[in-house]
């Protein structure tokens, strides 16, 4: 991510076609947490990215699985799957964000966007013009909730 990606005002990071696999823009809205964070943190001199690999340049693609095996490592017992019981890996997070779109009832399309899959036939792409930026918002908002650990409804107390 560039600072010059980041619209403040719109609250929007643009992804240059360029470094998408389907080779479009790619428009993600920003929940407030996000925009805190990005407005808070101070700016690295000599670098227009948001988040430069400790000796400078980009990030590599394995800087995030490192990580996370760090974390897995570090964690008695690790954080497993409950289903495979393999540890968690970065892909993991998109395939937990996709499960839970699901759950919640976003429209299957609204939630393949976000992840900046190719939705539908060469003719429904045609024809569609929308890229559903403020519909997926509210999503993200609420996907940020979920992240934070925000109540995500009312919770019953069982007991005393």
């Amino acid at each position: 991510m560039t600072w010059a990606e980041y619209d403040t005002a719109e609250k929007v990071w643009t992804i240059s076609g360029k470094r998408m696999k389907a080779g479009a823009d790619h428009r993600v809205p920003l929940s407030p947490a996000a925009v805190a964070l990005l407005n808070d943190m101070e700016r690295f001199e000599g670098t227009d990215l948001v988040f430069p690999a400790p000796r400078g340049g980009q990030l590599s693609d394995m800087a995030l699985s490192a990580t996370m095996r760090r974390i897995n490592e570090a964690r008695e017992g690790g954080y497993l799957d409950a289903r495979s019981q393999r540890p968690a890996v970065p892909h993991g997070l998109r395939s937990t964000f996709r499960d839970w779109a699901a759950e919640r009832g976003y429209p299957r399309d609204m939630a393949e966007i976000a992840l900046a899959h190719t939705v539908g036939s060469e003719v429904e792409r045609a024809y569609r013009r929308t890229d559903m930026l403020e519909r997926r918002r509210a999503m993200m908002d609420a996907w940020a909730g979920f992240l934070s650990g925000e109540a995500c409804g009312k919770v019953v107390r069982i007991g005393a």
